[in-house]
């Protein structure tokens, strides 16, 4: 089992799991982990020192189709399945969070709601555009006051003779300072969730940046604000209909996610060994010490049993039958375990673990936001709970 090859990263493959993939799946594993050894790794470090985004990033991720690779070429996607599209989640996180939530954001979160709600116009204006990245979207539901309750929204719109007036405010949404649109979900006269398509340049639109974060400092994350907006009635998703609309939307990037964590702490386990098979203490490797060797076996375990949930997990979404409870499960298992991982990872590292010379504390703080966003991690365990008891706890 590689450490680490000459030509950059191999992830721990302890039960064999690259013999349950197609050639195809390993090629496109394979492109983006080349890509991420190239274009992500080498910046990212400077930039989530900085806090900056880098704006290069997403024409690049176009170039190699990273958005949409599991939307039809016929409007600029990779038409990919969706084992594929976790392989390309988990090795961008391997990069970083921050641009796994890019990149998610635009598959699932834009492209997906367009082309699962959209009319034939709206799919041929924005499809193609955003697969290259010229384009970059983002997704509002979230609001200051309605996080996990997103049925308690207070965003709505009235309908005019020619328009659509929306009002609003969205919070915690990625890529919102550096979108070109933004796929929105407002409540109608009647109080029926539904999607709208708001571009920038609209008057009264503003998205307004959030500073000061510790976590996914690299990722743009800013709100969105609609005073008045007026909104062309094509610009309406005519097929998304309540809020189970978005909720599906959050199934497709949920279910990236539960990839993309595994690709973090797969990062964190290989800086660990690697260190631990360099650093002497008492004049031997720490390596060969009990305690080292303990959180090094339970980390490629923990990896192990991640890598086989998401692979079945890809199986059933090919079959198209995943369910919502089903992603729960994995996303709220994979993240806990990346988390764990990275902070197993850091003590193996000593002080070197916080130091920027290392990915560790920089994964680990990503992961604090991923625990959060997209279904915290007790209301997974809540829709969980749901699904085995028939009694929702949340309402």
């Amino acid at each position: 089992m590689p450490v680490h090859s000459a030509y950059g990263f191999e992830s721990p493959d302890f039960y064999g799991i690259d013999e349950l993939l197609s050639d195809d799946q390993k090629l496109v594993r394979s492109t983006i982990r080349d890509f991420v050894t190239r274009e992500i790794s080498p910046v990212i470090e400077e930039c989530a020192q900085h806090a900056e985004f880098p704006a290069f990033m997403p024409k690049k991720l176009g170039e190699i189709g990273a958005f949409g690779s599991t939307i039809p070429a016929e409007y600029g996607g990779g038409g990919l399945d969706a084992i594929s599209y976790g392989l390309m989640m988990q090795e961008i996180e391997r990069g970083d969070s921050g641009m796994r939530s890019c990149v998610s954001v635009q598959s699932s979160l834009v492209m997906w709601p367009i082309y699962a709600f959209g009319s034939e116009a709206q799919k041929r204006k924005y499809l193609p555009r955003l697969a290259t990245g010229e384009w970059l979207g983002c997704f509002g539901l979230t609001e200051p006051d309605h996080g996990s309750n997103p049925a308690g929204m207070q965003t709505s719109f009235v309908e005019t003779d020619d328009c659509y007036v929306l009002n609003g405010a969205k919070m915690w949404i990625t890529n919102s300072p550096v979108a070109d649109l933004a796929v929105v979900w407002a409540k109608n006269e009647q109080g029926r969730v539904q999607g709208l398509i708001v571009e920038r340049g609209m008057a009264g639109f503003s998205t307004p940046e959030i500073h000061n974060k510790w976590s996914l400092r690299a990722s743009a994350t800013g709100e969105l604000v609609f005073q008045d907006v007026k909104v062309p009635k094509e610009n309406r998703l005519p097929d998304a209909d309540g809020l189970k609309s978005p909720l599906r939307c959050l199934d497709q990037a949920r279910y990236g996610i539960a990839w993309g964590v595994v690709g973090a702490a797969m990062d964190c386990y290989q800086s660990a060994l690697r260190y631990s098979l360099e650093r002497q203490q008492f004049g031997k490797p720490i390596a060969s010490f009990q305690l080292v060797q303990k959180k090094l076996a339970e980390m490629l375990t923990e990896i192990t049993k991640a890598q086989l949930l998401c692979w079945r997990l890809g199986v059933l979404k090919n079959e198209g039958k995943a369910t919502t409870a089903q992603i729960s499960l994995a996303k709220r298992n994979n993240v806990e375990m990346a988390l764990n991982v990275a902070r197993e990872s850091r003590q193996i590292h000593g002080a070197m673990g916080i130091s920027g010379d290392y990915p560790i504390m920089r994964h680990l703080m990503n992961l604090e936001s991923v625990v959060t966003y997209e279904g915290t991690h007790d209301i997974h365990l809540l829709i969980l709970g749901n699904e085995i008891t028939g009694i929702p706890a949340f309402k």
